[in-house]
């Protein structure tokens, strides 16, 4: 590191420690916001999004929510999320979107407007029929009890552009639909029961199939029977587990999720982290990676380290004195994969410098390179003492680099030689990337196999020629970017 680059990097730091506002960076107005083509999806967002939470949630007395959302669309911005579970958020939004004319089949329907805007909502619930029974799915809505998949998207569509009884116009769409904070592996499990195999006498169908018949507008899951095309595309969100996102991508075999939204903050490498595991994978399989929980749901800041409550957990400052919204902004957004970056909006204001809206939007002009390995470093440095370093409440707790997982052996017979072919699953990442995988056979090292993102549940493999009738202890070792190992348990092999 050179003596300039560090007193570059010195003065970012004391300047995010000196002022609570963008102020202490640059511009408070952006002409015309930025974006970036998100995954395969075909829509350039904004590198900025709003988030559905904070006050279009938990709605302070004195705050006005259509007011938050009309000004994000005045400022430019493109990429709107909401969710069934967020309280009255999708009714919010219903308001505003009849101020501009987004309502089909109304005079003055503005669908120039609405098919430059991409709207994202949530569902909790992991059934679409049945399965109701089974333990331990962390089902939700804030619609009926007894609610299932295909409720909640015609309950965001009658709440966002209909009368909010159950009814809403034809033409109305979502451009995508999230299943919402995955945090098991019996969670994917029920999501995915079904799929592929759909059978409306099926006593339990996940939320997949029934998101999928509501895309292409089929009804192989019987739960369709109008044929409506309502969603444009599927996704998913996770703010906890690396290895259930994970788990959720690689068992996507027709690639129908076009995307993720994952909880990325610069305190993510103080927990089982997003960016060296889930964050790759989702880059590997060129889904649309939505960032979220930049500010850790404002525990950067005066919240405490839990999830929000009421309207006083809104945070509706910029910054603090201590620590500046820009660069957490902006490491989220430098994140390798990331595409955009949704925030709570607590308060807007005519004042540019304390309106939040202004002030994220401005602190989000960054390219996706624009902060170097140093820079976060120094970012992390700043964030990773506030609450004592446990901001990120809602993800795993920190882990080190595990040895690769399911590793398995067999012989077999290759241009009449006998081999060894030993496979294994990835590996999850500690604190930094993983770079290789060593394969030993009694405990010298034979084979190196590059990591990379394991895109479906098809293992990591490696052929032994040395095949001569003896046996044999093979292992396979994890190595990270930094030298640091775990290796799996021998695996006795007999090669004759």
């Amino acid at each position: 590191m050179t003596r300039r680059r560090y007193l570059q990097t010195t003065a970012l730091a004391s300047a995010a420690l000196s002022f609570g506002s963008i102020r202490g960076f640059g511009r408070n107005t952006v002409s015309k916001p930025m974006k970036r083509q998100v995954g395969r999806i075909g829509f350039e967002a904004t590198t900025l999004g709003l988030g559905g939470q904070a006050s279009l949630q938990w709605t302070p007395s004195d705050v006005d929510t259509t007011r938050i959302i009309l000004k994000a669309f005045a400022l430019g911005i493109n990429y709107f999320d909401t969710s069934n579970m967020y309280g009255p958020s999708q009714t919010n939004y219903g308001r505003a979107f009849r101020e501009l004319h987004l309502i089909p089949g109304e005079p003055g329907y503005n669908e120039k407007l609405r098919r430059s805007m991409f709207l994202t909502t949530k569902t909790g619930l992991r059934w679409a029929k049945g399965g109701w029974q089974k333990p331990g799915l962390g089902s939700f809505t804030n619609g009926p009890r007894d609610s299932k998949t295909v409720d909640d998207i015609h309950r965001s569509l009658s709440q966002m552009f209909g009368d909010g009884q159950g009814n809403y116009p034809a033409g109305a769409y979502l451009d995508m639909v999230l299943m919402h904070s995955l945090t098991s592996m019996a969670e994917v499990d029920a999501l995915y029961e079904g799929y592929g195999k759909a059978d409306p006498k099926a006593e339990n169908i996940g939320a997949i199939a029934a998101l999928v018949d509501l895309r292409d507008g089929s009804n192989l899951t019987g739960l369709n029977p109008k044929g409506e095309k309502l969603i444009r595309h599927i996704g998913f969100s996770g703010h906890h587990s690396p290895a259930v996102n994970m788990e959720m991508m690689q068992r996507d075999e027709r690639n129908v999720l076009d995307a993720m939204l994952v909880a990325i903050n610069a305190n993510d490498r103080l927990q089982f982290n997003m960016q060296y595991n889930a964050i790759p994978l989702a880059v590997a399989r060129n889904m649309g990676l939505i960032a979220m929980k930049t500010f850790a749901d404002g525990a950067m800041y005066a919240k405490p380290s839990r999830w929000s409550m009421r309207p006083d957990d809104v945070v509706r400052t910029v910054g603090s004195a201590s620590l500046a919204s820009r660069p957490l902004v902006q490491y989220s957004l430098t994140t390798p994969g990331i595409h955009t970056l949704i925030i709570g909006t607590g308060h807007v204001d005519d004042d540019a410098a304390a309106c939040q809206l202004q002030q994220n939007l401005a602190a989000a002009q960054v390219k996706a390179n624009g902060l170097t390995v140093t820079d976060r470093r120094a970012i992390e440095k700043q964030t990773a003492p506030v609450k004592d370093g446990k901001t990120n409440y809602f993800q795993a707790a920190v882990q080190a680099l595990t040895a690769p997982r399911e590793v398995g052996a067999e012989t077999l017979t290759r241009d009449g030689k006998r081999v060894v072919r030993v496979t294994w699953q990835t590996a999850y990442a500690g604190d930094e990337p993983i770079e290789r995988y060593e394969v030993r056979r009694g405990g010298t090292k034979i084979g190196v196999v590059a990591h990379k993102p394991q895109a479906s549940k098809a293992p990591f493999a490696f052929e032994d020629l040395h095949a001569d009738g003896a046996s044999y202890a093979y292992s396979v070792v994890s190595v990270d970017a930094v030298g640091r190992t775990a290796a799996s348990a021998d695996l006795r092999v007999v090669t004759g």
